[in-house]
Parts: C-alpha cells; sequence; structure tokens
C-alpha cells in the first residue's frame, strides 16, 4: 500500500481490511473548495498539527459541518514538503497508541496543499498572497513552538535575522513573524479584511506572544517607510484583526520507528520519516495518544469554523489564561521537563519506563500536588486536581506512547520561564514562603547538571537541541564533577537572570537552594541519584 490519492481511491478494500480509516468526504472536491474559498490556513505543520489541528479539520469535514479544509504555510526550507508532503499528496496517517497496545489509524486528508513562502519559491508566495487576501479566510493558526515567537534572544537583544527584516522591510521578511506581519500588510491593502491570527502553541500567553510580535515588526515597518501608518491602527482593531490566546494539549512524540516497521509489515512503503535541518523529526505519519485537549478564546472578528463540533472548548481570555497556566505551569509541562532532564541523566530511553522509577514519580507528584496546585487557579472548565491526576495515572505510564526524555528536553532554555518561573512568581505575589521548596529546585538544578552533557555513570550524552545551549555551555564550562568550590560564581549569572526564568532565582528565594542542590549533584559518579534519594 501507498499514502497517496490513488491508492486510497483505487484501493479502499486493503485499507479497510487493515482498519485504517478513511476520509467520509470528497477529497477532490474539498481542494478545489478550499483553494477557491479558503477559510483556515496554518503556520508550522509539524506533529502537532497533523495529529491534533488536521483531525479535528477531518471530523468537520467528515460530519459535513465543514466544506474546506486547510492550507499550510511553510517558512522553513522545502525539505519537508518535498520529501514528505508532495510524495503523499499531502496525506498523513495518523496513528493513535492507545494504553493497552494497541492502535487506531486514520488516513489524514484535511491538508490540501502547503505552500514555500521563505523566498525560495516566488510562485508559492504569489499564491499565497492571493489567497491570503480573499474575504472567506478567517483565521491564521500557528504551530511554530515557542521559539517561533521570540525576536530576541537570551541577552534582550533582537535576533540578527529580525534586525535584517526591520531594514529589508515585507518584500524581504525571513523571520516566521516578519514573514505573518507581511501577509497581514497584504490583507491590510486588499482592503483591511478582519482575520484572526490564533496560536495554539504550548507558551504562557501565546496569542499576547503573536500580537506583541507582529505589532514590534509592523511599527519598525511604518517608522522606516515600508508600510501606512494605519497598518498598525488596524492590527490594534479588535473588530478587524483578534489574536485568541489558547491551552493546547496533546502527547505527540516523534515518529516512532517501530510504527514504521510495523507499518511497512502491513504492505506500506515509503513511510520512513528524516530529522530536517532545523532538528525536527518528521514523517508521512504521526504518532499521539488519545488525549487532547484545545481551549480558544472566542474572538473571532470574521467568523470560524465550528470547533466545538470537534471538541474543542471556547471561553473568554481569563478562562484560557486560567487552563493554560494550569497546564503550563503545574499540571503537565513542569512534569515533562523534570523527568527529560533527569530521564537523560539517568539513561532512560522513554517517558513511561521514568515513571516505574520511584524516586522520579516521587519528583512529579511532589513537583505537581504539593508544590504547584497550591498556587493553581480552578479554571473550572477543566479541574486541575483531575486533569494532573489523568496525566501522572494514565498519560506519562501510557506504555504505548514512544515519547523520549530526549525529546522533551528541546529547547529547555525556552520553557523553563513558564514551567518554573510563573510558579514562583505566583509564590512571591501570593506571598508564600519559598524555602520548603524541593521538586522545583531539583528540577532547575537536574536541568544545569543536564547541561554537563554527562550522565550520572559520567559518560558522555548528547543534549537537545536548544538555541541558548552554546552560552550555556560556556557558562558551565568551568565546572568539573568532584570540584564545588567555584559553583557559586559559576551559577550565579544565571540563576539571577530573569530573562531565563522569568525572575531571578535568588529573589524567589530559592538561589542557594538550587547551588546546593547542583553542588550535590556534581560530586561524582551515582551522585545525581543519591541527591534525588536524599530531598525526596
Amino acid at each position: 500500500m501507498k499514502l497517496t490519492l490513488k491508492d486510497i481511491k483505487e484501493h479502499k478494500e486493503d485499507f479497510s481490511k487493515a482498519k485504517i480509516s478513511l476520509p467520509q468526504y470528497d477529497v477532490d472536491k474539498v481542494k478545489e473548495k478550499t483553494l477557491q474559498d479558503p477559510v483556515w490556513m496554518h503556520m508550522g505543520a509539524g506533529n502537532i498539527y497533523h495529529a491534533f489541528i488536521a483531525s479535528a479539520c477531518q471530523r468537520l469535514l467528515n460530519h459535513k459541518d465543514l466544506e474546506t479544509g486547510i492550507i499550510t504555510l511553510s517558512t522553513r526550507s522545502a525539505e519537508t514538503r518535498d520529501r514528505i508532503e508532495i510524495p503523499h499528496d499531502h496525506l498523513e496517517l495518523g496513528v493513535t497508541l492507545l494504553p493497552d497496545g494497541s492502535t487506531k489509524m486514520e488516513v489524514l486528508a484535511a491538508t490540501v496543499a502547503d505552500l514555500l513562502i521563505n523566498g525560495e519559491d516566488k510562485a508559492d508566495e504569489e499564491k499565497c498572497r492571493q489567497l491570503f487576501a480573499k474575504q472567506s479566510l478567517k483565521m491564521l493558526s500557528f504551530t511554530i513552538t515557542e521559539k517561533g515567537y521570540a525576536l530576541k534572544g537570551l541577552d534582550g537583544k533582537f535576533l540578527p535575522q529580525v534586525e535584517a527584516d526591520f531594514k529589508n522591510g515585507p518584500d524581504s521578511a525571513k523571520h516566521g513573524m516578519s514573514i505573518t506581519c507581511a501577509l497581514m500588510y497584504a490583507r491590510y491593502l486588499g482592503g483591511q479584511q478582519p482575520l484572526a491570527l490564533v496560536a495554539m502553541d504550548n507558551c504562557s500567553r501565546n496569542g499576547d506572544k503573536l500580537k506583541d510580535s507582529v505589532l514590534t515588526i509592523a511599527k519598525k515597518w511604518v517608522e522606516n517607510g515600508f508600510c501606512e501608518k494605519g497598518f498598525v491602527d488596524y492590527l490594534e482593531d479588535e473588530h478587524k484583526v483578534s489574536f485568541p490566546c489558547t491551552m493546547i494539549d496533546k502527547i505527540t512524540p516523534r515518529p516512532d520507528d517501530k510504527i514504521c516497521t510495523s507499518l511497512k509489515e502491513m504492505g506500506f512503503t515509503d513511510m520512513d520519516g528524516f530529522k530536517t535541518s532545523k532538528g525536527t523529526f518528521i514523517a508521512p505519519f504521526v504518532n499521539a495518544e488519545e488525549p487532547e485537549y484545545l481551549v480558544v478564546e472566542d474572538c473571532f472578528p470574521n467568523g470560524r469554523p465550528p470547533l466545538e463540533k470537534a471538541g474543542v472548548l471556547f471561553t473568554d481570555k481569563k478562562g484560557v489564561a486560567l487552563c493554560e497556566r494550569m497546564k503550563v505551569t503545574t499540571c503537565l509541562n513542569p512534569l515533562h521537563t523534570a523527568l527529560a532532564v533527569y530521564g537523560c541523566i539517568l539513561g532512560y530511553q522513554k517517558i513511561f519506563e521514568e515513571m516505574a522509577d520511584p524516586l522520579l514519580v516521587k519528583l512529579v507528584k511532589t513537583l505537581g500536588y504539593d508544590e504547584g496546585l497550591k498556587v493553581v487557579d480552578d479554571p473550572k472548565i477543566l479541574n486541575p486536581r483531575d486533569f494532573l491526576t489523568e496525566v501522572i495515572e494514565k498519560r506519562l505510564v501510557n506504555s504505548a506512547l514512544p515519547d523520549t526524555p530526549q525529546r522533551i528536553a528541546t529547547d529547555s532554555s525556552l520553557k523553563v520561564p513558564v514551567r518554573f518561573g510563573e510558579t514562583l512568581k505566583s509564590y512571591k505575589r501570593l506571598g508564600l514562603d519559598t524555602r520548603g521548596l524541593i521538586a522545583i529546585p531539583l528540577a532547575i538544578s537536574g536541568w544545569l547538571r543536564y547541561l554537563l552533557a554527562l550522565d550520572d555513570n559520567l559518560e558522555k550524552i548528547e543534549l537537545s537541541d536548544d538555541p541558548q545551549l552554546p552560552e550555556l555551555k560556556k557558562h558551565l564550562s568551568q565546572i568539573e564533577i568532584g570540584h564545588t568550590e567555584n559553583v557559586s560564581e559559576v551559577l550565579h549569572p544565571i540563576l539571577a537572570n530573569d530573562l531565563l526564568f522569568g525572575i531571578s532565582l535568588y529573589e524567589a528565594g530559592i538561589g542557594e537552594t538550587v547551588e546546593n542542590m547542583f553542588k550535590e549533584e556534581i560530586k561524582g559518579k551515582g551522585a545525581v541519584r543519591a541527591t534525588l534519594q536524599k530531598y525526596l
């Protein structure tokens, strides 16, 4: 079997025998309608997009609640489009991994086209501008990871690419946020049509971050004479342009080799994935857990698809903020980061394997129940304790989910200010004593120990991609295992960096605690597990 439009039409029986669901709509008609009157575009078609966003769209298409699919926009290189999207006619095989070890599979066809808008394909860029100007377009959504919205580096300065975009204007935009701003300027010039820009990434106040980045670029372009002054007014008019905040949650590991082998044994060909030049693992299939949550601020000036019929929860901005804060700062993401760094140090290859380690289970339970829940406001839409219990007792222990600590350790420097810094700021705001905290400082000291690139047996390990890795490794290069005399001097600039953690850890009251835990974790072979044992 092959994952192509031709094959799903001509070999329906083969897919049926393999218990693979096919689209319950006319794929060609949906494509034609979408390219004529697009409703939904999406930037960043990675694994979470296919496993969740495109799958939700397909459910609407299957039930005749929507007539159009999604056009994806790529700001990176053409490698994914050329190696995955085009050979498979933009189809993706969704593989849902159930706790009992079984799977549910579905051919996802909601993506009708992928346009390259990074300067490499002028025809795609022109087509994108034409489609983006259509009155029918209601939303542009994003899954570009947290770093995709960032205009500045750890030093607080604008990134070189952003500085270049400021000087070169919308016609030569390269950064994802600059490209977004350029598209919005084209829509502005085409009649100031309304639109919702919807960030769907795991970061605090994602809609606000998106708005701030787009407006920052727009104001620079107005200042430099590239755009009309009215463009900023257009972007700031919530009746014309909105930036809804969202909370998204679905564990979507990188494509697993075992799933690929299984698909080949079923008769599939060309299902191999690859690692992109940006470090992302992608394949013609996507594997993910079944639980999924998407909470969206209901603010769409041009209307929206009926996503509530696909299980999406709609509320106001405060409701989203509370759900997002609950998940990102307490009930899932901090647990993931703690498991990621200690999993790498202790030699684990899968998250579910870590959940058989009593020390690591105690770590995440302490992090969530004891230290996190006390500063979480109940969003009402979702119950924090129930959500946390599902994460610990059902999701993280799912042995069918091939998620790895190495994947989750990616970009940790961009995650720690949200996953730990926000909780620490809540402690300070509420006047709570942080001196008794154990799991949060352990998670941070564990991350710093991980950055030494040595496991607990003092064997070298490969660190996951992180934009701040060179600078952090440079800081920590003065640390030697077995020598603790210079730890305070070396760590102080890192722990005091409120850009890195969202707050100075000394101001938060745990800087010295992190220093002391780190000192214990670098004493020698086996010191990391011994430190966990001592504190937990």
